[in-house]
């Protein structure tokens, strides 16, 4: 079985590849093509493969755009960070799909239902489109927290920041108490709302409100202290700086 990998983002890619050879040993992996204009080359080239897994939303584009540009016969499975409401609506017209980050359970029984035979439905590209309109986006309030044998939720406005140490996920709470959560720091990311969380670098997320000073670094870095945070080298990239700003002065 030749299957084709559409994606945009290196590490999804990778754990897909991963997961997709754990469920088929025997097939061959092509891509990953991270790009509308490379698969669309691609499969302008090459014979087409008898599955392709493809991201929504790709370096140069959406990626509908590769059906406007070339006839695809092959079976798709689409994978999309698209919240809850728009995989319902995928559901609802019994369209294949992935959300990420890519559960395994999910991908096998997505493979279960494309090896069983099963066709996908006779739905165009317009009404594919239509079911992704933006759909107002819900962030978290509040993070459950285990305490010894009891469970506690920490609302947003008690969160001072998250950090992450040891491949361990931490929130810590504007007190400074420390709660392991089960997410991983690129996951809690996507739960925050913009507006009073900021990606500080690959270690840090903080809250506007835990922001305590803000330095210079080297002409081309800041340096950020950080409330209740015994870390005094926490530092934004200077490719951050401008975003930082932005979001601190909005």
């Amino acid at each position: 079985m030749k299957i084709l990998i559409i994606e945009d983002e290196n590490l999804a890619a990778k754990r897909l590849i991963t997961l997709v050879k754990q469920q088929l040993p025997a097939c061959e992996i092509y891509g990953n093509l991270d790009t509308v204009t490379s698969a669309t080359d691609w499969l302008k080239n090459n014979p087409e493969p008898d599955l392709i897994f493809l991201d929504i939303q790709l370096a140069d584009g959406i990626s509908f755009e590769i059906f406007e540009k070339i006839k695809v016969n092959s079976p798709i499975i689409f994978c999309t960070a698209y919240d809850q409401y728009a995989i319902k609506a995928f559901k609802l017209n019994s369209i294949d799909y992935l959300l990420k980050p890519v559960d395994p359970e999910e991908l096998e029984r997505a493979l279960n239902k494309f090896q069983s035979g099963r066709k996908q439905p006779s739905v165009t590209l317009d009404q594919i489109k239509h079911l992704l309109q933006p759909i107002p986006k819900t962030f978290k309030n509040r993070f459950l927290v285990k305490v010894g044998e009891r469970i506690q939720t920490i609302d947003k406005q008690e969160i001072a920041f998250f950090f992450s140490e040891d491949k361990v996920t931490f929130l810590q709470t504007r007190l400074g108490k420390k709660f392991i959560i089960d997410y991983t720091l690129d996951e809690v990311e996507g739960m925050l709302d913009p507006e009073h969380f900021f990606r500080l670098n690959r270690k840090y997320i903080s809250a506007i409100s835990a922001i305590k000073e803000v330095f210079t670094y080297s002409n081309s870095r800041l340096k950020i202290h950080l409330e209740n945070c015994a870390d005094n080298d926490i530092l934004i990239s200077r490719e951050r700086m401008g975003p930082f700003k932005n979001w601190l002065g909005q």
